[in-house]
């Protein structure tokens, strides 16, 4: 599929093997029992609640509960019904921190607003987890200081840039720089590499 999206967008040719390696990261991730964190502003934090709306539900594809987990559930609430366990979805775990928005606006508030998303990967990270990181220019200052607590407590980093790459170039395990110089452009080249890592992560645990 990878050949299908650098066919459609020959400018990330430069960039295929960071985004297979994100890829790979993000399977391993969830093959571990791991969770994926989001951060990032503005428009990346759109991008960052639109990723969790892939992951959390069917995307591409069908993700029904397997018979014996509707059994399982059954006879620990009996009063489901079978219209809401042939409803409900398999999802893989995944937190935008930047729609916590009483926690966020407290620390803002009370500590430091450059710390807002520092503060929920601290909370909430484990080794095994990993945190997508989006700044186009990939020096947002409360992205960084979460990408470098998110090192500090054993998760690790997919940082989506432009330009060259920022101060997140350096932190990330793997740092995917979008090759545009506006914000716009590089933005539209996020949407189909997200989409691109979406539909690989379904695909590897309920195709």
């Amino acid at each position: 599929m990878i050949k299908e999206l650098i066919k459609r967008y020959p400018a990330l040719e430069c960039c295929k093997e960071q985004i297979e390696a994100a890829r790979d990261t993000l399977i391993e991730c969830y093959e571990k029992g791991g969770k994926l964190l989001l951060c990032g502003n503005g428009g990346s934090s759109a991008d960052c609640d639109h990723i969790v709306g892939e992951l959390m539900k069917g995307f591409l594809l069908k993700r029904p509960i397997n018979e014996a987990d509707k059994a399982r559930m059954r006879a620990d609430s009996p009063e489901l019904s079978d219209k809401t366990l042939n409803s409900l979805q398999m999802g893989l775990p995944a937190i935008s921190l930047t729609s916590i928005n009483a926690l966020n606006s407290a620390f803002a508030n009370d500590v430091d607003p450059e710390l807002i998303y520092a503060q929920s990967v601290f909370a909430l990270g484990k080794a095994d987890d990993v945190l997508i990181a989006i700044s186009t220019s990939g020096n947002a200052r409360n992205v960084c200081e979460a990408a470098r607590v998110a090192k500090a407590v054993g998760v690790k980093v997919i940082a989506l840039t432009g330009r060259d790459g920022g101060d997140l170039k350096k932190i990330s395990d793997v740092c995917i720089i979008a090759p545009e110089s506006e914000t716009y452009r590089i933005q539209e080249l996020h949407l189909p590499i997200y989409h691109y890592l979406c539909a690989e992560v379904e695909k590897h645990f309920f195709g």
